[in-house]
């Protein structure tokens, strides 16, 4: 599990039906948990919004915490922070 910051939002009209009725996310993973990308697009069971900080699952934890098990799915935002350290550094 990583956490990041939620900077955008992204529409598809054309996707998976196992995806339909779900939101995309743009989720920048907070500095110190960067591995390879920057970036990386989350389905939102959570309804997280622009400028939060969010706990986002991964490969099959992504799958299972949205129980969404056969869907195409390799990050899911599963929680919002509410306060903490400042994990912008």
């Amino acid at each position: 599990m990583i956490i990041g910051k939620v900077v955008g939002s992204l529409f598809s009209t054309r996707k998976s039906e196992k995806l339909v009725g779900n939101k995309f996310m743009i989720v920048e993973p907070v500095e110190s948990m960067r591995n390879t990308g920057s970036r990386l697009v989350a389905i939102d069971i959570i309804g997280a919004g622009i400028g939060e900080y969010v706990l986002v699952a991964q490969g099959s934890a992504a799958r299972i915490g949205c129980d969404m098990e056969g869907a195409p799915i390799d990050a899911a935002i599963v929680g919002i922070i509410d306060e903490g350290q400042d994990w912008s550094k």
